[in-house]
């Protein structure tokens, strides 16, 4: 069963899809550099946009700051729901996602076109490397790394792109996170 969801006038759009085992959701948390419209209705002094700083922490007004890291839409609209109920009763309060500017990796090393991509929420390291133009001749293909940032350490995952482009070990074509680094050799 599919369930669309649309998420302001820019029509960010995300699938829900439920399988036998549950609801496989895949949320967006927003992240620095993302552009968000925070709009209470019938009341343009509390409408904003906002660009997410670095640290992940934004202002509004009567409530002050937010932590807007790890937050999907939908929870930042409650907390600022949930925050502004003191000063403005039953706000009708609308966020909306206006740029998604974090979503990205890198591809670095011996590639057609290094540098920074944009990627979704199912882009995986096939991918991203046909997006970096793929390798170039001396590109060591069985010695790709992809380096995650997980709790504060760098995490290894390798990549052989040999067995995947044979179609063996497809399980290492892993989907890509906001940040990951694909190093080629």
């Amino acid at each position: 069963m599919k369930k669309w969801v649309f998420i302001g006038v820019a029509c960010v759009c995300f699938v829900f899809l439920a399988g036998a085992g549950g609801a496989a959701e895949m949320k967006y948390r927003i992240g620095p550099g993302d552009v968000l419209e925070i709009s209470v209705w019938k009341d343009e002094s509390l409408s904003r946009e906002v660009l997410v700083p670095p640290d992940g922490v934004i202002s509004f007004p009567l409530i002050g700051d937010i932590d807007v890291r790890d937050l999907t839409v939908a929870g930042l609209r409650a907390e600022v729901q949930r925050k502004l109920a003191d000063y403005v009763p039953d706000a009708t309060v609308t966020v909306m996602l206006l740029k998604i500017n974090s979503l990205t990796a890198y591809v670095i090393g011996k590639v057609n076109k290094p540098g920074v991509f944009p990627i979704d929420l199912e882009t995986n390291v096939m991918q991203i490397l046909a997006m970096a133009g793929g390798l170039n001749p001396y590109a060591s293909a069985g010695k790709i790394l992809i380096l995650r940032q997980e709790g504060g350490n760098t995490r290894k995952i390798p990549f052989n792109y040999k067995d995947v482009e044979k179609g063996k070990a497809l399980d290492q074509n892993i989907v890509l996170k906001r940040g990951d680094v694909v190093v080629v050799p």
